[in-house]
C-alpha cells in the first residue's frame, strides 16, 4: 500500500493518477482510495474507521472492500454511491491524512507532497472549489497545518516532493 499525503492543493489527486495510470501500463492490478470520498468540512479525519472496516481490513484478508463515498451534490454531505475496491496488487492511498499515524504499520511506502506556499494552495483550491468555498477551504489548512504536527506525517515519509 502507497499512501500520498500531503496539505490541501499540493497536486496528490495529480501525482495518484499518474502513478495508477503507470503501475496499470505495467500490469499491475492497482486501486486507488482517496480519502475525499470520506472526510467533510465537519469530519476532517475522524471517519477513518470506515476506510479501515471497508476496505483497508478486508483486502489485508484477501478479500473485496467497500465503501460509501460522500455525495456533495446537495452542498451538504451525505453517504452516497457504494464503490467497490477489488484486491489489488498495489492500493494507493491518496488524500490528507491517508499517512496517518495509525495506518503506516500497513504501508509500504508514504509520499509527502508540499506543493508549495500556503498561499498557492489555497489559490489552487479555490481556482478548483470556486470562490464560495475560500472560507471552508482556509478553515480545512489551518486545520491540516495542526493535523500534521501533531501526526507528524512529513517526518515520516519515504519520498517527499516540494
Amino acid at each position: 500500500m502507497l499512501a500520498i499525503d500531503g496539505p490541501s492543493g499540493a497536486g496528490k489527486s495529480t501525482l495518484a493518477a499518474r502513478v495508477v495510470a503507470g503501475l496499470r501500463a505495467r500490469g499491475r492490478r492497482t486501486e486507488l482510495v482517496s480519502t475525499d470520498a470520506f472526510a467533510t468540512w465537519d469530519d476532517p479525519v475522524a471517519w477513518w474507521p470506515r476506510l479501515a472496516d471497508g476496505v483497508l481490513r478486508p483486502l489485508a484478508d484477501g478479500r473485496p472492500g467497500a465503501y460509501r463515498q460522500m455525495d456533495w451534490t446537495t452542498g451538504v454531505p451525505r453517504p452516497g454511491e457504494l464503490v467497490r475496491v477489488a484486491v489489488p496488487d498495489v492500493l494507493v492511498l491518496e488524500g490528507v491524512s491517508s499517512g496517518r499515524a495509525s495506518a503506516r504499520p500497513l504501508l509500504s511506502h508514504l509520499c509527502w507532497v508540499q506543493g508549495g506556499s500556503a498561499a498557492g494552495r489555497l489559490a489552487r483550491t479555490v481556482a478548483r472549489d470556486g470562490e464560495a468555498a475560500r472560507n471552508e477551504l482556509g478553515r480545512w489548512q489551518r486545520f491540516e497545518r495542526g493535523w500534521f504536527a501533531v501526526d507528524g506525517t512529513p517526518g515520516a515519509a519515504g519520498t517527499r516532493l516540494s
